[in-house]
C-alpha cells in the first residue's frame, strides 16, 4: 500500500506539472501565441471569440466599434501566421488584447478610472479590467429582438454577422461567462433559427427557445461565477478536491491516475477563462474536450453520443450526461483507510494523493453525496489521521473513524428531508416565509430587499431540488445552497453584516453551509426603535396586484422581526392571524383606510 500510495503522489505531482509542461512546449513551438491560436481555432470561431473578449472588457461600445477592434486583432493574426517572427507577433495573447483596448480613443471619457488601468503592467493591468467588469449592467437596455421575418432573413442572408451579433450581445451582458459556453449558447441560437424559422408562427417558436437559452445562460454564469470563485478564493487545492470528487462520481468506473490528469486539466483551463483569457479559454477547452473523447473507453460509454456531435455542442451535452453506472463488487473502504495498520505510514508518505485517491474511491461509491459532503468526510478524516497518528496507538486512536465521519451524512440528509417535507407539505409560500423568518434572525442588518432576494433564491433551490428523486436531492441542495451563501460571503467583504456571519464567511468552503444552519439568533443586534409608520397601511393593501400585495406583506414580516428579533413561531402565527383577518375584513368594507387605520 505504501508503494502505491507513493507512485500515486508522483504521479500527481508530475501530472500537476504537466499541462504547463506541455503548454510550455507547445508554445515553444510556436514563436507566436496569437498565430498558433488562431490556426487552432479557425478564423470563424477566433473572430467570434475575440468579439466576445471585447465586448466582456468594453461592455459600453457598440457591436460595429468592438468589430473594427476585433478585425485588427484577426489582421494582427493574418500578419504573425505569415511571419511569426515580427515583434509585434511574440507577445502573449492577453497582452495584445489589454494593449489594443488602451489604445481606444477617449477610453476614459466612457469609462472612466478604468483607463488608469492602462497605466500599470501585466498581470496587474488585466486584474484591474476585470474589476470593472459588471454582471447585467443597467447601462445597456433589455435585448429587442428584430421581427420574426427580419432576423430570418438576416440569417439566409448573412448568416455570420447575425451570430457575431448574438456573441456581442450575450458577452457584454455576461463579462464572466466563458466563451466555450456562449459558442454553445450561439449553436443552440442557430438551430432554434433552423428549426423555427420555416414555421407557421415563427416568433412563438424563437420565444419559447429563446426562453431556454436565457434560462440557460444564466445557470451556467453562476456556476463558472461559483467555480472561479472557489480557485480565487480558496486555491487550487479546494478546486481540484472539489472537481475530483464530482468526476470519480460521474466517471466511477475511470482509473484514479486518468482523473487526477483530467482534474489538473480542468483547474488550468478554468484559470485561463476566470482571467478573461477567452482565446486560450476556447482553444484549450476544446481540447480537453476532443482529449475525453478520444478516451471515451476509459472514462464512459455515456460520452459516445456527446463526441458523436459538432465541436461546440459536444460540452452541454458532457455536462448533462447521466453518471455512469456504480462498479460493480467495489471493496468497503474501512479495510484499506481504517483497519489497515498501515494507515499512517501511507498518509505521512504522501499526503495529499493519500487524501486524493481518498476522495476518488469514496466519491465513485457515493453518487448520492453533494461534492461539499465529501470534502467534509475527507477534512474530517485528514483532521482525525493528524491528530492519531501522532500517539502511541493511531489504529485504537482512529477505530470509531467511520462512525464519525458519517455524522456529516447524518445531517445533512436530515436537514434535506426535514426542509424538503417542509416544501412539500405546505408548498412554496409557507416554505419562503420560515427562511426569512430564519435568516432574519441571523442577520438582522441586511437590508430588507436582500434578505427577501436571498430568500427569494433558497426557496428556488428547495423548488429545483424537493421536486428530484430521493437520491439526487441531497446533491442538487448543498450544491446551490454553496452556491447563494459564497455569493453571499463574497457581498459581505465589502460589507461586513456581523460576527457571527463573517466567522462562518471565514470557514472552510466545504463548511459553510452547516455553520449558517447552525447559526442562531445574533445576541448582539440592538432593534431599531418601533416605527408606528411600519403599520401604516391603505387601500394598496386591497388593491395592489396580488405578487405586489405578496411582496408587502412578506416586507412587512422581515421588518417585525429585525424589531422583535426574539419573537416565538406561535407568536408570529398569532400576529399573521390577526394580519389576515384584518386584511378580509376591511378590503370588504366601504371605507377600507378607516377600516385599517382602526384595526
Amino acid at each position: 500500500m505504501k508503494w502505491l500510495t507513493l507512485i500515486s503522489f508522483i504521479f500527481l505531482l508530475s501530472s500537476a506539472r504537466s499541462r504547463n509542461l506541455h503548454r510550455a512546449a507547445r508554445d515553444a513551438d510556436h514563436k507566436s501565441q496569437i498565430a498558433h491560436r488562431y490556426n487552432d481555432l479557425k478564423e470563424e470561431t477566433f473572430k467570434a471569440v475575440a468579439m466576445i473578449t471585447f465586448a466582456q472588457y468594453l461592455q459600453k461600445c457598440s457591436y460595429d466599434g468592438l468589430s473594427k477592434l476585433v478585425k485588427d486583432i484577426v489582421d494582427l493574426a493574418h500578419k504573425c501566421v505569415a511571419n511569426e517572427d515580427a515583434p509585434e507577433c511574440t507577445k502573449p495573447l492577453p497582452t495584445i488584447f489589454l494593449d489594443r483596448i488602451c489604445q481606444v480613443d477617449q477610453l476614459r471619457d466612457s469609462y472612466g478610472d478604468m483607463a488608469d488601468c492602462c497605466g500599470k503592467a501585466d498581470p496587474e493591468r488585466n486584474q484591474c479590467f476585470l474589476s470593472f467588469k459588471v454582471h447585467q449592467p443597467d447601462f445597456i437596455p433589455p435585448y429587442q429582438r428584430p421581427a420574426a421575418d427580419v432576423i430570418c432573413a438576416q440569417y439566409q442572408d448573412n448568416r455570420v454577422a447575425l451570430l457575431g451579433n448574438f456573441v456581442y450581445t450575450v458577452g457584454r451582458r455576461n463579462p464572466f461567462l466563458h466563451a466555450p459556453a456562449i459558442l454553445g449558447l450561439a449553436a443552440e441560437y442557430e438551430n432554434a433559427l433552423k428549426s423555427c424559422c420555416p414555421e407557421s408562427d415563427v416568433g412563438a417558436c424563437l420565444d419559447e427557445k429563446a426562453s431556454v437559452i436565457k434560462e440557460r445562460a444564466k445557470l451556467i454564469g453562476v456556476q463558472q461565477q461559483h467555480g472561479c470563485r472557489i480557485l480565487e478564493k480558496y486555491g487550487e487545492r479546494t478546486f481540484q478536491a472539489n472537481k475530483l470528487a464530482r468526476l470519480s462520481q460521474k466517471y466511477s468506473k475511470a482509473p484514479f491516475p486518468e482523473l487526477v490528469k483530467m482534474v489538473h486539466d480542468v483547474k488550468d483551463v478554468y484559470k485561463e477563462c476566470c482571467e478573461g483569457d477567452m482565446i486560450e479559454c476556447a482553444d484549450d477547452w476544446s481540447e480537453l474536450v476532443n482529449s475525453l473523447c478520444s478516451k471515451q473507453d476509459v472514462f464512459s460509454s455515456k460520452l459516445k453520443p456527446c463526441c458523436e456531435k459538432p465541436v461546440v455542442e459536444r460540452t452541454k451535452c458532457i455536462i448533462e450526461a447521466d453518471f455512469d453506472e456504480k462498479p460493480d463488487n467495489l471493496p468497503s473502504l474501512v479495510e484499506k483507510y481504517i483497519q489497515d495498520k498501515e494507515v499512517c505510514k501511507s498518509y505521512e508518505a504522501g499526503h495529499d494523493a493519500f487524501l486524493s485517491e481518498f476522495v476518488y474511491e469514496y466519491s465513485r461509491r457515493h453518487p448520492e453525496l453533494s461534492t461539499t459532503v465529501i470534502l467534509r468526510i475527507t477534512k474530517g478524516y485528514e483532521t482525525l489521521l493528524d491528530k492519531c497518528c501522532k500517539t502511541d496507538n493511531p489504529a485504537e486512536c482512529y477505530a470509531n473513524a467511520e462512525e464519525e465521519l458519517n455524522k456529516h451524512i447524518k445531517e445533512t440528509q436530515e436537514l434535506v428531508k426535514t426542509n424538503c417535507d417542509l416544501y412539500n407539505t405546505h408548498g412554496e409560500g409557507d416554505f419562503l416565509k420560515g427562511i426569512l423568518v430564519r435568516y432574519t434572525k441571523k442577520m438582522p442588518q441586511v437590508s430588507t430587499d436582500t434578505l427577501l432576494e436571498i430568500g427569494r433564491k433558497m426557496t428556488a433551490v428547495g423548488t429545483k431540488c424537493c421536486s428530484l428523486p430521493e437520491d439526487k436531492r441531497l446533491s442538487c441542495s448543498e450544491h446551490y445552497l454553496s452556491i447563494v451563501i459564497e455569493k453571499m460571503c463574497k457581498k459581505q467583504e465589502s460589507t461586513p453584516i456581523n460576527d457571527q456571519v463573517t466567522q462562518c464567511c471565514n470557514e472552510f468552503y466545504s463548511y459553510k453551509r452547516p455553520c449558517f444552519t447552525a447559526m442562531g439568533v445574533d445576541t448582539k443586534y440592538v432593534p431599531p426603535p418601533f416605527d408606528p409608520m411600519m403599520f401604516n397601511f391603505d387601500d394598496k393593501l386591497c388593491s395592489a396586484p396580488p405578487a405586489e400585495r405578496e411582496e408587502g406583506q412578506l416586507k412587512l414580516l422581515i421588518n417585525l422581526i429585525k424589531r422583535k428579533p426574539q419573537i416565538t413561531e406561535e407568536q408570529i402565527k398569532t400576529i399573521a392571524g390577526g394580519f389576515t383577518a384584518m386584511v378580509d375584513k376591511c378590503c370588504k368594507a366601504a371605507d377600507i383606510d378607516t377600516c385599517l387605520g382602526e384595526e
